[in-house]
């Protein structure tokens, strides 16, 4: 599948986790949650070190969501990316997308690339899902994509 097969295919689920959201609203993961949960999904944050964020339960992992979720969105640094990937692995999460918008700190791990392939979870390393919400973040697409920026 290409990139944008993949993406469209992870967020056409209902059930979806951000793992990295925190008490800073200003977070990108924050954005991304926000977004998804002003979508009409339903959103799970995930962050061990808070009970809250946006004014939501927070999880401290992915097993810890009542009923699963179809995927879930890392936005952490990529040896906490590992973790969550450890984490999905356990919760039988199908899907996972590590963020990268390639002007930040990406959240790419190719251990948990790996980890991610050896448990037939798909998954896509790198990009924003915020490029197939946001004008602004669709004309990033664009450019990425005729700068061969883009995830495979």
């Amino acid at each position: 599948m290409s990139f944008n097969e993949k993406a469209q295919e992870f967020l056409a689920q209902e059930r979806i986790a951000v793992a990295g959201v925190s008490r800073s609203p200003q977070n990108t993961a924050n954005g991304i949650y926000k977004t998804l949960r002003q979508s009409g999904r339903t959103v799970f944050a995930v962050n061990p070190n808070t009970d809250t964020a946006e004014g939501d339960p927070c999880y401290p992992s992915l097993q810890a969501i009542p009923g699963g979720v179809d995927g879930v969105i890392i936005i952490t640094k990529p040896e906490i990316t590992e973790q969550v990937v450890q984490d999905a692995v356990a919760a039988g999460v199908p899907r996972v997308w590590m963020h990268n918008n390639t002007f930040m700190p990406s959240s790419v791990s190719e251990k948990a690339t790996a980890v991610c392939h050896e448990n037939n979870i798909t998954v896509i390393d790198g990009g924003c899902p915020m490029m197939f919400f946001d004008p602004f973040h669709k004309c990033m697409k664009w450019m990425l994509g005729a700068m061969g920026r883009l995830p495979k």
